[in-house]
């Protein structure tokens, strides 16, 4: 971390530029980075010492963004008295800055990386001169020789344990200072005693030294510190990629239609702006001149444009794919509803963070049982009048051989297994815990277009067409980048050419051309001159053909259902799941695709807040969901849910947000993700079982003085070893259902 990053994190820095913004009611919001959040139970401790400040009316902490929002009276507290509160229970905070914020995970992250290198080298050195030391003691090495051997060790391990240590050390004594305990106390303790008890017997030139159980255990702690912040960043970047998609700057119509171009946080509501082609929209606001298309999927999900005219509401995000408009602006930036959703997602993100896993549940357990148990075998042996060497070996002992290796593994290695299982099947995981998650579903929610549907609008009556107007139809749509165009001219790809002049397209309306001088036309239903009975007859998109005055011709588009969604929306109400339909598509369209599919419970028009209202109010009712989407606007929603899963043909950020990732165009890899998730779920309790039965029988032995350190280092790599076979069985079970 740079000197400037340090700085700023020191808590007894008097002042730290803190950037206070006025809230509803006359109240004070402070946004702040608080970079030693790693828990579930750093961030309870945070929210709950701010709730203890007077004037504190809001404070929600985000583990994956490691942001706090702090909501108070300044009446009745200053800025300051935040920031030195929670030094006060153990963490340092500095004002929230995007780019302070990336520069300390990345210092963090590439801290944490060399710690593990060091400790890798160090572990892979000790161990080797551990082995030859294992194998002189059973033949003839002298004693210069061993203590030879255990002083290079040494030489090796301490400035390693020293500087691998170090994200342990200070987690443990941030814990121990604030009056608090996390599982990085007993680590901390296990590897500092572990390493002096070795340091002494090096001196005295006993027999066994530990330096090897020290570095290894730190080495693998490491790993696993590591791949959990690597999965926090990736869920924070979800909502830093939705930012991207804004407009960084507006062109401005001054009272004398003077053009110039101020950044989209200085635009204010009354505003007009030009919006050229092609541009997106910065601000939320209305039409005054103009007719366009606007790329809607950021709101409604779907890959369709909409049509807007003078009047048309347009929101900021929304891509302008036609001509050229001007607007007036109804809300700022931070008002707008590309800001809405940003914090639906920051929101839901918190909601999960509150999830506790079921090796955090073991860890609030296991750490002081294992302290009372080394500490009361100490006493015990002092009471029994053994010497303080032999009393203090012992209890290392006991803190070795309760090592949470095997409790640790309990979950990681399963994870792993699986995980290979699932990348084979055209899947990846994406959260450390996604499948512990999916293992608890009762309930699934399915997005329509693009997830249960491949999203892609084709042609579904040309059959009913003429040859001639298909023709006709496809030559005109083959000068249009629209999607209906496109899947008309897909459709129509073996059509001959047809000699059209004058082509032009009219945004928002279609496109219009002569052939031997007479007008062709290709657009929607009032472009065409269409009557309103022949215009009520489909409910999904269409596209109308009309040459001079002939009666218009109508070609009707449909979204295709995946191939075997049928056969999965089945398979899941088998095996006992509830299945709803969210969508944020047309009712007539929605309706059709429930009916076909046999979901009883959908809901159409749902933009991103009511996708997270409906989830929300399943939850009340008990119910454990799984999202599935693909859209922009499904990503708070993918967020807010207990799992996600989202396509891999998806809208970046929804991928970003999603715990899973499936690839191909069926759904079979959604099924099979939940069939590995509750396998895994069985395997990681077993291995639980099997680290605790490991426990009931190795630590009464420890405790009584059958076992040296040496001894319980090898009965914990075993039960680690028991724990891996154990998670290796998922594996052959995917091989085997793999075989006709």
């Amino acid at each position: 971390m740079s000197h400037a990053a340090e700085a700023m994190l020191d808590p007894a820095r008097p002042d730290p530029g803190l950037f206070v913004r006025d809230a509803p009611g006359g109240r004070a919001r402070l946004d702040l980075v608080v970079q030693d959040m790693h828990c579930a139970g750093c961030l309870r401790k945070v929210e709950r010492g701010l709730h203890e400040l007077p004037g504190v009316e809001y404070a929600r902490a985000n583990l994956s963004t490691k942001r706090v929002a702090v909501r108070w009276d300044p009446r009745k507290l200053k800025a300051d008295a935040i920031v030195a509160r929670l030094a006060e229970v153990g963490f340092a905070a500095v004002p929230f800055d995007s780019r302070l914020a990336a520069a300390l995970d990345e210092s963090e992250m590439k801290s944490l990386l060399r710690a593990m290198g060091v400790a890798g080298f160090a572990a892979a050195n000790v161990m080797l001169v551990s082995v030859s030391v294992w194998s002189g003691l059973v033949t003839d090495m002298d004693e210069t020789t061993r203590a030879f051997f255990h002083w290079v060790s040494a030489l090796i391990a301490l400035p390693a344990v020293a500087y691998a240590g170090q994200p342990f050390f200070r987690s443990a004594l941030k814990a121990l200072r604030a009056g608090t305990m996390n599982m990085d106390v007993p680590i901390a303790l296990a590897v500092i005693l572990a390493t002096s008890m070795s340091l002494v017997q090096t001196i005295v030139n006993a027999r066994h030294v530990y330096f090897d159980a020290s570095v290894t255990l730190l080495f693998f702690l490491l790993i696993g510190r590591y791949l959990d912040m690597q999965a926090r960043a990736r869920a924070c970047s979800a909502a830093q990629n939705l930012l991207g998609l804004r407009a960084t700057a507006a062109t401005v119509i001054g009272p004398d239609g003077a053009l110039r171009s101020v950044a989209v946080e200085n635009v204010e509501p009354g505003m007009r702006l030009a919006i050229a082609a092609g541009a997106r929209i910065p601000a939320d606001g209305e039409i005054l001149t103009g007719t366009s298309d606007i790329d809607t999927s950021l709101v409604t999900g779907e890959s369709l444009p909409e049509a807007v005219k003078p009047g048309s509401a347009v929101f900021a995000g929304t891509l302008n794919i036609g001509a050229p408009l001007t607007m007036r602006v109804t809300k700022r930036d931070d008002d707008s509803l590309l800001a809405e959703i940003v914090r639906l997602m920051e929101s839901a993100e918190q909601g999960r963070a509150r999830y506790v896993r079921i090796a955090d549940r073991a860890a609030r357990i296991y750490s002081p049982a294992v302290h009372i148990m080394a500490f009361a075998t100490m006493i015990l042996w002092f009471w029994l009048g053994a010497h303080w060497e032999t009393a203090l070996t012992h209890a290392i002992a006991v803190l070795i051989i309760t090592c949470p290796c095997a409790l640790g593994l309990a979950v990681p290695v399963v994870q792993v297994v699986a995980t290979g299982r699932l990348i084979r099947q055209g899947v990846f995981v994406k959260a450390a815990d996604a499948l512990e998650r999916l293992a608890q579903i009762d309930t699934v929610v399915f997005d329509k277009t693009g997830t249960l549907t491949l999203g892609r609008p084709q042609l579904i009556n040309a059959g009913d067409v003429a040859s001639a107007d298909l023709a006709l139809a496809v030559a005109l749509a083959r000068q249009s980048r629209h999607p209906l165009s496109r899947a008309l001219a897909e459709a129509g790809s073996d059509c001959p050419a047809v000699a059209l002049t004058d082509v032009d397209e009219v945004p928002g309306m279609g496109l219009e051309a002569r052939l031997f001088g007479e007008i062709i036309r290709l657009g929607n239903a009032d472009f065409a001159g269409a009557g309103r009975n022949d215009t009520e007859r489909h409910a999904g998109p269409e596209l109308w053909l009309r040459r001079g005055g002939a009666q218009p011709v109508c070609f009707r588009f449909a979204d295709t259902l995946r191939p075997d969604a049928a056969a999965a929306i089945g398979a899941l109400k088998r095996k006992g799941f509830a299945v709803e339909l969210l969508s944020g598509d047309r009712e007539p369209a929605v309706r059709a695709a429930a009916e076909t599919l046999g979901i009883a419970e959908w809901r159409a028009g749902a933009r991103p807040a009511e996708k997270i209202a409906r989830l929300e109010a399943l939850a009340r009712d008990g119910r454990t969901v799984l999202m599935i989407g693909d859209g922009l606007n499904d990503a708070p929603a993918l967020r807010a849910a207990h799992v996600s899963i989202s396509p891999a043909d998806a809208a970046d950020v929804s991928q970003t947000a999603a715990d899973f990732i499936f690839q191909g165009a069926r759904l079979a890899p959604v099924i099979e993700t939940i069939e590995v998730a509750l396998k895994s779920r069985r395997l990681v309790f077993e291995n639980f079982g099997l680290a605790l039965a490991y426990n009931a029988v190795a630590v009464p032995l420890a405790v009584a003085g059958f076992v040296t350190p040496l001894v319980a280092a090898i009965a914990m790599s075993s039960s680690s070893i028991t724990v891996i076979g154990n998670a290796l069985r998922l594996n052959r079970r995917g091989k085997a259902a793999q075989q006709p």
